[in-house]
C-alpha cells in the first residue's frame, strides 16, 4: 500500500527527515508529486547501531548482524527430557538461541546432558552461585548470563572470566531495574541512570579481569523506562544490547507491552539480539518476536497471514479460515504474504501488498495474485486452492534456494 502525505512544502522536508528518522530526502524528493509525496515501504531504510561482534557457538550477535532470537525454557534443567522438548520446539519454531536456568545442584549435574543433545547453543543463566557458571562454562554452554554484582567473591569471579576467555563464551551482563544496588537506588532512584551506571560498573569488574566478551541487557516491566536505558546504552557502549521486557505479562498483555517498548528502538537500529519475556509456552515467544520484525521488515522467514477486521458484508467465516490458513503455513519458513479479505468489493485492491490471497463469497469466492484476480472458485473449494497455491510458492522458493 502506498502511503500519502499531503501538503508537503519544501520547507517541511527537515522536519520530516527528524520525525520519521527513516527517510531518505532525496527519496522523498524524488517522489513529490504537486502536493502529494508518496511513500513506499521500501523507502524506509534502517540503519542499524554499529555493535561489536560477540560469538554464541556458531551464532553471531552484533556487527549489524541479523537480530538474534532467543527464548528460556520454563522446564527445571535437571529434567531434561522436558528441557530438550522444549529446546527442539523453539528451535524448530525458529529460534537461534535457548537459556537454561541453573538454580541447583541437580540442574548443574545435569547440564552436559542437555548441551551435548540440544540442537542449538545454550545459554546458562546464573545468580548468586559463582560455581554454577564455571560448571555451565566446563558443560559446554556457550554464553553466560550473569549479573556480576551478585558475585560477592571477586576471586571467583576472576576465575569465571579467565574461564570464559579461554573457552572463548560472552557473558551477558543482564542489569534489571529489580536489582539496582542500593547505592544507586539511593541516589537515582529507579531510572536509566542508574541501570546505566551499574552496567558500567558491572563492566568495569569485568574488564578488570581481562574480559571483554560482553553483552549488555537492561531489562524493566515498564516500556517506557526500558526505552529509555536502551537508548542510553546504545549510546554509552558498543557491546551487542539484548532487548526485552522483564515481566512483561501473559499472551496478550505481554505481547502488547512488548511491542510497544521495543519496536521504537528497533526502528532507531538499537537491538542485537531480543526475546520477548511472556507467561506462557516460550515458543509463542518467538512467534511474536518473529512476527514483530516482519511487521518492521527485519524477519523475512515468515508466511505473513492477514485477513480484514469484517464488516456486515462478510458471507463466510473468515475467523475460520484464517485460523485454519495459520496453522497450515505454522511450518513453512519462508517469505510470503497471504490475504485473507471477507468480501469481492474492495478485496483486490485491499491486497496488492499480498502475494496470493482470497476474497471469500456466499456462494464463490475469488484468488488474486498481487492484487490482480486470477480465477473465481467456488466457495467451498476457496480454502483448499489457497492452500495448493501456498504449496506451489513453497516449492518454487526451494527451487530457487537450492533446498
Amino acid at each position: 500500500m502506498m502511503h500519502v502525505l499531503k501538503n508537503v512544502r519544501n520547507s517541511d522536508y527537515t522536519v520530516l527527515e527528524e520525525r520519521l528518522n527513516l527517510l531518505s530526502v532525496r527519496a522523498l524528493k524524488s517522489l513529490l508529486y504537486g502536493d502529494f509525496i508518496f511513500i513506499s515501504q521500501s523507502d524506509f531504510m534502517y540503519t542499524r547501531t554499529k555493535t561489536k561482534k560477540v560469538f554464541v557457538g556458531d551464532v553471531q550477535i552484533g556487527g549489524q548482524n541479523k537480530i538474534v532470537l532467543q527464548s528460556m525454557t520454563i522446564a527445571k534443567t535437571k529434567h531434561v527430557k522436558k528441557s530438550l522438548k522444549e529446546i527442539n520446539d523453539l528451535v524448530k519454531e525458529g529460534a537461534d538461541l535457548v537459556r537454561i536456568a541453573v538454580f541447583d545442584d541437580a540442574d548443574k549435574r545435569a547440564i552436559r546432558k542437555v548441551v551435548d543433545q540440544s540442537p542449538c547453543p545454550i545459554i546458562a543463566d546464573i545468580h548468586f552461585n559463582p560455581d554454577y557458571a564455571i560448571a555451565a562454562i566446563k558443560a559446554g554452554c556457550k554464553k553466560i548470563r550473569l549479573n556480576p554484582g551478585n558475585i560477592k567473591s571477586k576471586e571467583k569471579l576472576r576465575e569465571i572470566c579467565l574461564l570464559a576467555n579461554q573457552y572463548n563464551i560472552p557473558i551477558r551482563v543482564g542489569v534489571n531495574s529489580g536489582s539496582i544496588p542500593y547505592d544507586l537506588m539511593r541516589e537515582y532512584g529507579v531510572t536509566s541512570t542508574a541501570m546505566i551506571i551499574a552496567a558500567q560498573r558491572y563492566v568495569r569488574m569485568l574488564k578488570r579481569f581481562g574480559f571483554d566478551n560482553i553483552v549488555i541487557s537492561l531489562k524493566t516491566s515498564s516500556a517506557l523506562l526500558s526505552m529509555q536505558a536502551y537508548e542510553l546504552g546504545a549510546k554509552k557502549f558498543s557491546y551487542p544490547l539484548h532487548l526485552g521486557i522483564t515481566e512483561a505479562g501473559t499472551l496478550i498483555n505481554g505481547t502488547i507491552k512488548s511491542v510497544a517498548g521495543l519496536t521504537p528502538l528497533l526502528l532507531k537500529g538499537i537491538g542485537d539480539t531480543i526475546r520477548i519475556s511472556l507467561s506462557t509456552n516460550p515458543v509463542d515467544e518467538i512467534k511474536v518476536a518473529k512476527k514483530m520484525l516482519n511487521s518492521l521488515g527485519l524477519y523475512e522467514n515468515l508466511v505473513d497471514v492477514v485477513a480484514c477486521p469484517t464488516c456486515g458484508r462478510l458471507n463466510f467465516d473468515l475467523f475460520k479460515v484464517t485460523k485454519e490458513i495459520e496453522e497450515f503455513v505454522k511450518d513453512l519458513h519462508f517469505p510470503l504474504k497471504v490475504s485473507i479479505l471477507g468480501c469481492s468489493v474492495n478485496g483486490p485492491g485491499e491486497a496488492k501488498e499480498a502475494d496470493i490471497g482470497i476474497a471469500g463469497g456466499k456462494q464463490e469466492g475469488i484468488i488474486f495474485k498481487k492484487g490482480v484476480v486470477v480465477k473465481s472458485v467456488k466457495q467451498e473449494y476457496l480454502v483448499d486452492e489457497l492452500k495448493q497455491m501456498i504449496l506451489e510458492e513453497y516449492e518454487l522458493f526451494k527451487k530457487k534456494n537450492g533446498k
